[in-house]
């Protein structure tokens, strides 16, 4: 289902300037609406995820340095390595296990949760069960990352703060009991430091060192931080710019946009508007060939018999609900 309008009343969704000064202004006139995250106890900073999210970024602006000294096959490892990562995300723990838009048998299950973990974006079930909320309730408090509360904190700001008590008590109330029903899901839960240091770290640099004799600085730098760094915040986009740029063709009560250029980085998922309105389609996007890269992939994967049953949004209901709700562009 679509994002509920924030405000009750349906009128189309303010960007993230707009907004913001509406709620100091609503609070400076007396009115008594406060602004996000007023409710309840004040949100404290994480200071190890600041400290250690800082850290990874000035690890990966030295490893942009590197670049001329590594090996053309290390660059293609790396972007790769980038590719499984983003696979992990968005045809596993998106499209897979948030949204059932598809069915995966086990070997393709498996494939899809060691490429999560190379993502390292916390479990299966932390990063579905996140997702749903954030479809269940976005734009509100109790969406992990709020895009209202600006593009910083939609971005990655989410990751410093504890997360608002609307996120954990409404978060509470829905079902994931499918997704611990599922034994691959389990085995990552368990085991996820181990994989995520195996998947993350250890092989993306272990590959190029020892076949092609690639240093083992410039492999830890290249292949592991830069390109996590890069998986990571091509992903924060979706969450941010994707929520903030771009036309509203299908919905424009609720804040998510086609962003073309989140569409070229997370291979696919920057169609974000049609997929708040159809979050049931495996494609994410109308236009599956139009640069889908992940939902080439789930076709590949059906064509080999390890996916099934792929959900779609029909003709006639993308274009009742185009000329419903749209804001009138293609």
């Amino acid at each position: 289902m679509p994002g509920p309008a924030a405000d009750g009343a349906q009128v189309p969704f303010r960007n993230a300037k707009e907004e913001i000064r509406a709620r100091v202004e609503g609070s400076g006139a007396g009115g008594g609406q406060q602004g996000p995250g007023a409710r309840g106890p004040r949100q404290n900073i994480v200071w190890r995820n600041v400290v250690l999210m800082s850290l990874l970024h000035l690890g990966a602006v030295y490893s942009l340095a590197l670049i001329p000294t590594a090996k053309p096959l290390t660059l293609l490892w790396a972007y790769f390595c980038f590719l499984l990562t983003a696979l992990g995300v968005t045809a596993g723990a998106h499209r897979l296990w948030s949204h059932r838009s598809y069915k995966a048998k086990l070997p393709l299950r498996i494939f899809l949760a060691a490429a999560n973990s190379m993502a390292f974006q916390n479990d299966i079930f932390e990063w579905a069960r996140d997702h749903r909320v954030h479809h269940k309730y976005s734009e509100t408090d109790a969406d992990p990352h709020n895009a209202r509360r600006g593009f910083f904190f939609s971005h990655i700001g989410w990751l410093f703060v504890r997360k608002h008590r609307d996120v954990i008590e409404k978060g509470s109330k829905l079902d994931f009991t499918d997704l611990l029903a599922d034994p691959v899901v389990r085995f990552q839960r368990n085991y996820y430091k181990i994989t995520v240091v195996l998947m993350c770290f250890v092989i993306p640099t272990l590959v190029p060192w020892c076949f092609w004799g690639e240093s083992l600085w410039n492999s830890y730098f290249l292949a592991s931080i830069l390109r996590y760094t890069i998986s990571l915040n091509i992903t924060w986009l979706v969450n941010s710019a994707a929520h903030m740029y771009g036309n509203r063709p299908y919905d424009k009560y609720i804040s998510p946009r086609q962003n073309p250029l989140v569409t070229l980085g997370a291979i696919g998922e920057g169609f974000h508007n049609y997929h708040h309105t159809f979050p049931f389609d495996y494609s994410a996007s109308e236009f599956g060939l139009n640069f889908n890269p992940t939902t080439w992939f789930i076709d590949l994967m059906c064509w080999l018999g390890l996916a099934t049953d792929r959900k779609r949004a029909t003709k006639p209901m993308i274009e009742a609900r185009k000329a419903k709700t749209g804001d009138g562009s293609t």
